[in-house]
């Protein structure tokens, strides 16, 4: 029996996200993988969902980024990634949108391992502080 990504197997998100890599068995499964670990490290409360017929989602307090795979890149999008500071210059997809940035990774590629991280818990921080602002507030102080 095969598992089906997109069947109704009773799969959590993360057994899904695992059968990618296994299925991609080429230097992208590596790079999700990698990323993956990555993400995980940066921010250890991390959920990870399986959403849009097969997408890789990382959220706390909202969507971090999702990991999609393509025939000739790996694609991290950052759902506010318009919103964040990107010192080292890791964003070099959909620069042109109000609200989304993107990471191509290509096979071959090295990747800023320090500064993803850096980005990823700068997008939970994002996501924290837009949660806090939707919050009723009691009282103002200083």
């Amino acid at each position: 029996m095969t598992m089906d990504s997109n069947s109704g197997s009773g799969a959590t998100p993360s057994q899904l996200i695992d059968a990618r890599i296994k299925e991609l068995g080429d230097w992208r499964g590596e790079t999700l993988a990698r990323v993956r670990a990555l993400i995980k490290q940066a921010v250890s409360e991390v959920v990870e969902e399986w959403k849009w017929r097969g997408v890789p989602v990382w959220e706390h307090a909202g969507i971090i980024c999702t990991g999609e795979t393509y025939k000739s890149v790996v694609k991290l999008t950052f759902a506010k990634g318009a919103s964040l500071k990107d010192p080292s210059g890791l964003f070099n997809s959909s620069l042109d949108g109000n609200t989304r940035r993107a990471i191509d990774i290509r096979e071959g590629d090295t990747l800023d391992e320090k500064a993803l991280k850096a980005l990823v818990q700068a997008a939970v921080a994002l996501n924290l502080s837009a949660k806090a602002a939707r919050a009723p507030k009691k009282t103002k102080s200083g």
